[in-house]
């Protein structure tokens, strides 16, 4: 039988962003109907740059121009970049998969469904991207996802701490706001795009915050001060902020960390 982490290397691999999607819904389809062997995973081999197609150009996040979104260039320059974050989750979330070995069934059910539905909000963000007249690869996008993938190859503990709950979580702060100002500029369609990735994105910080309070009770170490020590370890501080409170409480947050990163301690 074909191993969950052998599906997940396909896909990983695939450079095709269509390919990818569709192996991605094959693979989430096998692990349902079990066709995927979650034992026996193979070694996983060093990480890399997973594929992905010749466009976008990869940037300095620095040099990303910003555009007004009360434009049609503005938001289509906006879906471009919610795109390749999302397809770069699609990656992220298989290299969850792949790496990391000897963990509970639930586990690895659970990230297939995170790469699956990242990859359905690929689709939507594509397919409004070219009602717009754009298409992935339009515009330039950078690469800092998955920059934190390879910085948290080594243990799945760090990379539930700071992948789904530092990067993957400011995104629950931030759409909101992008809700609003799509709307007011007259995009319904994105307006609502927004709105299903937003639900479905609470639950898959919800599933990072789930393992990452079983690798902590795991290994007998306290949940809040391992988060605290682990994001001034390895994510650059951004000042005292306003967060989407509601949504991180929903997504398994505590008082404690929710104070620690509307302070601007870290996260």
């Amino acid at each position: 039988m074909v191993t969950l982490g052998g599906a997940a290397w396909q896909c990983l691999c695939a450079s095709d962003a269509d390919e990818k999607v569709s192996l991605t819904h094959q693979a989430a389809r096998d692990l349902a109907f079990g066709k995927l062997a979650v034992d026996g995973q193979e070694i996983p081999q060093p990480i890399r740059m997973p594929g992905r197609p010749p466009r976008p150009e990869l940037v300095d996040p620095a040099v990303v121009p910003l555009r007004k979104i009360g434009t049609v260039e503005g938001r289509a320059a906006l879906i471009h970049a919610l795109a390749h974050i999302e397809f770069s989750a699609i990656n992220l979330a298989w290299d969850a998969v792949y790496r990391f070995t000897g963990l509970p069934h639930e586990y690895y059910a659970d990230w297939t469904r995170v790469a699956d539905e990242e990859a359905s909000h690929f689709t939507l963000l594509r397919g409004h991207l070219r009602e717009l007249g754009y298409d992935y690869g339009s515009f330039p996008a950078h690469n800092g996802l998955w920059e934190m993938a390879e910085k948290t190859a080594h243990d799945p503990l760090v990379r539930m701490a700071l992948v789904p709950r530092v990067l993957e979580a400011r995104g629950l702060d931030v759409t909101p706001g992008m809700i609003n100002r799509l709307r007011q500029s007259g995009d319904e369609r994105a307006a609502q795009i927004l709105e299903t990735i937003f639900r479905d994105e609470i639950g898959h910080v919800a599933i990072g915050t789930r393992w990452y309070t079983y690798l902590c009770e795991q290994r007998n170490i306290d949940r809040e001060e391992t988060f605290e020590r682990l994001v001034r370890e390895y994510v650059e501080g951004r000042g005292a902020r306003k967060i989407e409170r509601q949504a991180r409480e929903q997504a398994g947050f505590s008082e404690r960390e929710l104070h620690f990163i509307e302070s601007g301690l870290g996260a």
